[in-house]
């Protein structure tokens, strides 16, 4: 679990806020995953990956699941997240939850305060003013644009893939802004540690199964009301 809890506050800013382009995804979800190498100057053996959050997105309304550090298909930690507060979901069963029921009765966290799974922040990329531009990659079959950060400690590579699609969130919006895109990947590798780390942001159209079932009752519930 302190894995699960340093590493995207050392590696990992999200926003809670629109891209500049005007398409905007009303389903679907983001996996952000992580791979970390150790002593990588001597080779790639030394590796954990782990899968720190998953992110499901029904318009503005975020479910986040939080995988369990050790066994990923189970889950340690559901949160609510809308209109930038955050709320966590006690209830083992989805398909029984209500949501309205808990923005009524639950004292929200602002969700920039949110210390585990996806970190919430405004702050923007170190150095970035000194970043070098590179060309073009493809990974995966996806082109995406490219730019490098140096340090006398730290080497770190962006990777920014064009598309006027937004999500409800994004990372390091200033730089999305900048590239006209969206931040997918970074890597770094700490030169005084020898560690090597990449994160990756996974999208996908549909909803992990226990979200599904969350948004699926309360449209069921909204529906009734009517």
């Amino acid at each position: 679990m302190k894995k699960l809890l340093i590493l995207p506050s050392l590696f990992f800013l999200f926003v809670s806020n629109s891209c500049h382009k005007e398409i905007k995804s009303e389903k679907g979800g983001i996996d952000v995953v992580s791979n970390v190498y150790f002593d990588v100057s001597k080779n790639l053996d030394k590796i954990q990956s782990f899968h720190l959050s998953s992110l499901n997105y029904s318009g503005d309304s975020i479910i986040e699941r939080i995988p369990d550090v050790d066994a990923p298909e189970l889950t340690q930690q559901i949160y609510f997240i809308n209109d930038s507060l955050c709320y966590t979901i006690e209830n083992e069963n989805p398909g029984k939850i209500i949501l309205s029921d808990i923005i009524r009765k639950q004292k929200p966290l602002p969700v920039e305060k949110k210390k585990v799974g996806t970190l919430f922040s405004q702050e923007k990329i170190p150095n970035y003013r000194n970043r070098k531009n590179l060309s073009d990659t493809v990974l995966f079959k996806k082109k995406y644009k490219r730019f490098e950060i140096n340090s006398p400690w730290m080497y770190t590579r962006f990777y920014i893939y064009p598309t006027d699609t937004i999500l409800p969130y994004s990372i390091y919006k200033h730089a999305e802004k900048d590239y006209h895109g969206r931040l997918e990947r970074i890597d770094s590798y700490n030169k005084k540690t020898d560690i090597f780390v990449t994160l990756q942001l996974i999208s996908r159209k549909n909803w992990d199964s226990e979200a599904r079932e969350i948004f699926e009752f309360n449209h069921f519930i909204k529906n009734r009301k009517k």
